[in-house]
């Protein structure tokens, strides 16, 4: 995982699995427990969520990608 700037927060995948859905874009202001990505795994679907709230600095997946345990999906500021 990358290292990110002061104040940024990384959002990763817990698992492996296929970005289904992305629910936020870069520039959003987001709520804590707010639903970002919706990440398929063992055909169940699972929400990731923010942990904090914050702005979207960027989307790193789109919807079809498969990502990997720990890998970024969304930065916050």
């Amino acid at each position: 995982m990358p290292s990110l700037p002061a104040g940024e927060l990384a959002v990763v995948a817990p698992i492996p699995g296929l970005v289904v859905k992305v629910l936020a874009a870069a520039g959003d202001a987001i709520e804590e427990g707010q639903p970002l990505v919706i990440l398929e795994a063992m055909k169940m679907e699972n929400e990731i969520r923010s942990m904090r709230p914050g702005v979207i600095k960027s989307v790193e997946v789109a919807p079809g990608q498969r990502v990997e345990q720990n890998a970024v999906l969304i930065v916050l500021e």
